[in-house]
């Protein structure tokens, strides 16, 4: 196999006989690897051991701001998910992202469901508190009592992505919180699928 000038080709070998690949960007000027690329090969090696396993816990956050058809495909593709055997773990939310993983998430098994949320379930809209009614694994925070609600989600999708092997981020190009998130994620090698809604 040729690979371009401008990548290197990392082969790592494992129990099946068959090497996987990984290709690592290089830059034009320098015979380094990019900046952006993961620093070491054993960074490489643990986000390709993430991508093959078999059932991971996978955080899916995103925008309250949902056309319906979207919700319906979070919906499905977080019921597909825990039917493979992952756990979501998202946060509280009365509608958009977070409502359509929690709705997908509660059909196939609700105890491969990890709802955290930003504060208490007291300090949560009454509908929210309506949609956990149900599920087993709910983590709360009382010391984030006196956070306002958007310093608290902040701080909030950040102890959702430690938590997780993967993200999946449903956002628009303008939600600041949630590309700080996805950025977030990056810089802890987490495998990461974005979808833009506009």
């Amino acid at each position: 196999m040729i690979e371009s000038d401008m990548e290197i080709l990392l082969e790592a070998g494992d129990n099946s006989g068959e090497a996987p690949k990984i290709v690592v960007p290089i830059d034009e000027d320098m015979d380094t690897v990019k900046s952006d690329a993961p620093n070491t090969v054993d960074e490489l090696a643990m986000e390709l051991a993430t991508i093959k396993q078999s059932a991971k816990k996978i955080a899916i956050i995103g925008s309250r701001n949902l056309p319906i058809t979207h919700q319906q495909m979070i919906e499905t593709l977080s019921t597909a998910l825990v039917m493979q055997g992952n756990t979501i773990i998202t946060s509280g939310g009365s509608s958009g992202t977070n409502a359509a993983a929690i709705r997908g998430a509660m059909k196939a098994n609700p105890d491969k469901l990890c709802v955290i949320l930003p504060q208490t379930i007291g300090q949560q809209p009454s509908d929210v508190q309506d949609q956990l009614i149900g599920v087993p694994n709910i983590i709360e925070h009382s010391d984030r009592a006196m956070m306002t609600l958007a310093d608290a989600s902040r701080v909030c999708n950040r102890e959702i992505i430690d938590e997780c092997n993967q993200l999946i981020c449903f956002l628009s190009h303008t939600s600041k919180t949630l590309h700080n998130a996805v950025q977030y994620a990056e810089e802890g090698h987490k495998v990461i699928t974005v979808f833009y809604l506009d």
